[in-house]
């Protein structure tokens, strides 16, 4: 594909946002990207993705505190501070996957993927900065900020372990732990819709902003889906077996149900991938 009139390749503006710190300054970088790619893409002329040296890890704010799983704090959702937490705790979770979306483009420029890979991953990008500036918008309508509780350190482990490997990737990241977005997701809009009954009028606009990830991450899930796939048929390996060899081989935590199955099936993901593994891993 020819070059855009800015020059810079696809995976370099990639790079850029990996070595963004700032949230919201992150999320401005990725949706103009985005918006350049596609506007190539329309104009026919194209943008070449091209080939970079992205980082291990990505850039960070110092705010929030990233803490071990076990010393993050726990509150109830009962709660405004419950809610408050939970809402920071999607926001780092919204961070994460843009980043984990512009790193598979940055890292895997060069894996010899059909340019209909790149669309995908540049609009779940998109999509997923969109999630992160709706949920910050919630906080600060709840007179808070995404930095001001500490938040997991763990997230970009899928991707360190992955970092050579795309199926793998594939498995982890959109399949096992977006999927679990899927199962969990409308256990938390119900929080936020209780509250709202309740009088609380700053949870109504989570229950909007939720109900939107909630829909486009069953896209996100599905173009995971849709290239392991792909990238099992190029292979010639059998889709669900290396599934589950993968997942075992890089997941470290536990599948845990109850799934949304529906929700999975429309994502491309039959309950042979993951109930086989459900009580499998440690």
């Amino acid at each position: 594909m020819t070059g855009d009139v800015g020059g810079k390749s696809l995976t370099e503006r990639a790079v850029e946002v990996l070595t963004t710190a700032d949230g919201r300054e992150k999320t401005r970088v990725s949706r103009a990207h985005a918006a350049a790619w596609f506007a190539t893409r329309a104009a026919g002329s194209g943008m070449e993705v091209g080939t970079a040296s992205p980082p291990l890890r990505p850039a960070r704010p110092e705010r929030p505190e990233l803490k071990a799983p076990r010393d993050v704090p726990r509150r109830r959702p009962g709660s405004p501070a419950g809610r408050i937490a939970l809402l920071h705790a999607v926001a780092h979770i919204e961070l994460n996957a843009v980043d984990l979306h512009w790193d598979v483009i940055a890292r895997y420029g060069d894996a010899g993927m059909p340019v209909g890979f790149y669309d995908d991953w540049v609009k779940a990008a998109d999509e997923e900065s969109k999630h992160f500036n709706l949920i910050c918008d919630c906080l600060e309508a709840m007179d808070s900020h995404y930095g001001a509780l500490p938040a997991h350190a763990g997230m970009w482990r899928a991707a360190e372990d992955t970092v050579d490997d795309l199926p793998g990737r594939m498995a982890v990241v959109p399949m096992v732990l977006e999927a679990r977005g899927l199962d969990v997701t409308p256990g938390m809009i119900e929080i936020f819709r209780k509250a709202a009954a309740a009088g609380d009028t700053a949870a109504e606009g989570a229950v909007a902003a939720m109900e939107v990830i909630y829909a486009e991450e069953v896209g996100h899930v599905a173009y995971g889906s849709k290239w392991f796939n792909w990238l099992c048929g190029r292979a010639g390996t059998d889709p669900k077996d290396e599934f589950h060899r993968l997942v075992r081989h890089y997941f470290h935590g536990a599948l845990k149900p109850p799934f949304n199955e529906e929700k999975r099936a429309e994502a491309g993901l039959p309950p042979d991938f993951y109930w086989p593994l459900a009580d499998e891993i440690r």
